[in-house]
Parts: C-alpha cells; sequence; structure tokens
C-alpha cells in the first residue's frame, strides 16, 4: 500500500510541533503542545499521541503514514533516546522513539535538532543534490549537522557534528556546558546580547542600545540598531561573524563541504553578518580549499524548518513488519567452532534462507570468523 505521508516532531524545551508532510515538503496538518507540565515522559508522549493522532485518522489514517522523524536535543540515532537533555524536563536516557512505536505502531527515528535541520536542509531546501555540506544553526546555541558523500555523520556514538562546543577562545567566556570559550558563547543569539552587553560596558560609544536595559538586550535588538546605522551595533556582527567565519575555515579543511548553510534567526541578519563571516573565512582558510565551499542560508521557512527537519528523516523508514533484524549466534569456545563448524554452516544457511537477514556469529575469538551475509 502507498504510504504518502511521513510525520515530523519537534522537540524543543518550551513546545513540542508536530505536522503531517507529504512527499513535496508540504505539512498538510499541524499542532503542538507544551513540552512541560507532564511528571514522566511516559505521560508526555501519551499526550503528543493524543494529539498527533486525530491529525493522522483526518488524513487517511496511520497505514498512509510511512514513518516517524523526530529532532530532539540530545537526541541518538542509533539507539532512538534522547540523553540527558538539559532543557528538557526529564532527566537521563530516555527512549522516545520506542514510546512512539509501541504507542502508534508506526516506525520512528529520532536524532537531534541540527541534524534533522540538515537532513531537511538536504531533502527540501538549499542542499538539494548536495552530497558535501555542514548545516549550522544559530539558535539559542549553535547546532551543527556534517554530511559527508550523502550521509548524515553521526559518530561511534551518535554524537557526532558538535561544531558549537568547538573551542573558539581559549579561556573564554563559561559555556553552559561547563567549558570556556565554546563558540556558541560568541555565535549564538545569546552570544550576540552577551557581546553587546560587554560592548557597552568596555566602551562609551553613543548607540541606540544604550536606551535598552542591559539585561534585556537580545540578538533583534542588536540587528534593529544595526540596520538604523548605529556603528557600535555594527561592529557587534563584525566581531561576531569573524569568530564564526574562523571556525567555519577549520571545519572546512576536516570535511571540505559544498556548501555551509546558516539557519535561525542570526542568518536572517543579511550581509550584517554574512560579509564579516566571508571575509573571516576567506582570511583565514588553507589555499586549496579558497573559493570551493558556498555560504547559503538556509530556504526554509522559519516556521516549518523544525517539522520538515524531523520528518526528512522517516522517508528512509522501512515498515515495522519489514524491518531488518540481526541474528546473533555466539560459539563460546573456538574448538567448539571447529568441530560443529560444518552444522552451524547448514543451520545459519537456513536462518538466511528463511528470514533473509544477516546473520552474524560472535564470540570467535582466535579464527576471527565474523560472518555477515551467509
Amino acid at each position: 500500500m502507498e504510504k504518502p505521508y511521513v510525520v515530523g516532531i519537534d522537540i524543543g524545551g518550551t513546545n513540542t510541533v508536530f505536522g503531517i508532510v507529504d512527499a513535496r515538503g508540504t505539512i498538510i496538518a499541524s499542532s503542538s503542545i507544551k513540552t512541560s507540565g507532564y511528571p514522566t515522559v511516559e505521560e508526555y508522549a501519551d499526550e503528543v499521541c493524543k494529539s498527533l493522532l486525530p491529525l493522522i485518522i483526518a488524513n487517511g489514517g496511520v497505514d498512509k503514514i510511512r514513518g516517524i522523524g523526530i529532532g530532539a536535543p540530545n537526541g541518538n540515532y542509533y539507539t532512538g533516546t534522547i540523553e540527558f537533555a538539559p532543557n528538557l524536563p526529564w532527566k537521563g536516557i530516555l527512549p522516545l522513539a520506542a514510546m512512539f512505536e509501541e504507542r502508534l505502531g508506526i516506525p520512528t527515528a529520532l536524532t537531534n535538532d541540527a541534524n534533522a535541520a540538515a537532513i531537511g536542509e538536504m531533502t527540501y531546501g538549499a542542499a538539494r543534490g548536495m552530497k558535501d555540506f555542514i548545516m549550522i544553526t544559530l539558535g539559542t546555541g549553535v547546532g551543527s549537522g556534517i554530511v559527508i558523500n550523502g550521509q548524515m555523520v553521526y559518530g561511534h556514538d551518535g554524537f557526532a557534528g558538535e561544531l558549537g562546543h568547538v573551542i573558539a577562545r581559549r579561556d573564554g567566556r563559561l559555556c553552559g556546558c561547563g567549558r570556556k570559550g565554546c563558540l556558541e558563547t560568541y555565535c549564538s543569539a545569546t552570544g550576540v546580547a552577551r557581546t553587546a552587553r560587554e560592548f557597552l560596558a568596555a566602551r562609551t560609544d553613543a548607540s541606540l542600545l544604550r536606551n535598552i536595559p542591559a539585561e534585556n538586550i537580545t540578538s533583534k535588538d542588536v540587528y534593529d540598531a544595526a540596520v538604523q546605522g548605529d556603528k557600535l551595533a555594527q561592529e557587534i556582527f563584525n566581531f561576531t561573524g569573524n569568530i564564526l567565519g574562523e571556525a567555519l575555515a577549520d571545519a572546512i579543511a576536516f570535511s571540505s563541504p559544498e556548501a555551509i548553510v546558516l539557519f535561525g534567526g542570526l542568518a536572517k541578519s543579511g550581509d550584517y553578518i554574512m560579509k564579516p563571516i566571508q571575509k573571516s573565512i576567506d582570511d583565514n582558510i588553507l589555499n586549496i580549499y579558497k573559493g570551493k565551499t558556498k555560504l547559503l542560508v538556509s530556504e526554509l521557512k522559519d516556521s516549518d524548518a523544525a517539522v520538515l527537519g524531523a520528518s526528512a528523516l522517516a522517508w528512509e523508514l522501512k515498515d515495522l513488519k519489514e524491518q531488518h533484524f540481526i541474528i546473533i549466534i555466539k560459539v563460546m569456545k573456538p574448538r567448539e567452532f571447529m568441530t560443529f563448524g560444518a552444522l552451524f554452516y547448514l543451520v545459519l544457511s537456513d536462518v538466511y534462507g528463511l528470514f533473509r537477514q544477516r546473520v552474524i556469529l560472535t564470540g570467535v575469538r582466535k579464527y576471527s570468523h565474523r560472518h555477515e551475509n551467509v
């Protein structure tokens, strides 16, 4: 049966937004709930499913949904879990993908929100057709998703690609992660506001920003002042863009991307941020990479991007009834393998013929017999 839709769920610290998406990237139905207010993650999952199910039923039912994709802070694609997310009310390791599969009977994948944004950009946005690019999300923090040879880079544990936590300035600003000088302390929206407060405290320049209580200044205020010709506000953007450009020049050196795509409110600041970023990249990049990487702004609408990014995960999922599994037969001793090798081969051949799945032998240490696709 044709399954023309997927579901995207974006879990934020304040709100959880979800929608049904078609293959063209059109959100045909959406809704949201507050993320907090549920004593347990199980109650939260129940409420999301309760709110999502009417949308699914109104658009043909569960049989029309290919899969669910979830973007979440500290999401692990390999395990389908959220792990120790500081901005969520539930702590520890949360098996959220499994919870949705159990409640709705729909295959579910989960990854962190920046990776979801990268997959969404590759599926629906500025990175369509690209196999090598880096997505940078500029929000409360700085997130990143790295795609190499058409594949999202997850690393061995599912948490690769935290460019927001590379050290931009040794012994610099204290980060929420506990380290000092992380990129996001300078180049996030909150980092820009922090720079504004530091500049105002250290200098005597006239500035429109002085009309705002220092603790209330936002990156939007800095942009509004820059547009009105405020020199100090423009210097704040130059300072921010310089640091981000230095970091991106380093990132280009390790993955040689076709493009770097910027997403978030700060990326919408136009030439005020883009020109200093580009200049800093050009000033700091290795010669062999000069002029090869495009600096782009996301083509996804801010209001749709989170749901579209999460939904893009779901197109690659297989039906739960069709999902492959691995059968593992452990041979305890090498001598047993040598004695019963022929018998094992016949058994494994039958298993493969029956299930057409990968069959792996583990535990045969001395002879390194690790067989796949028997």
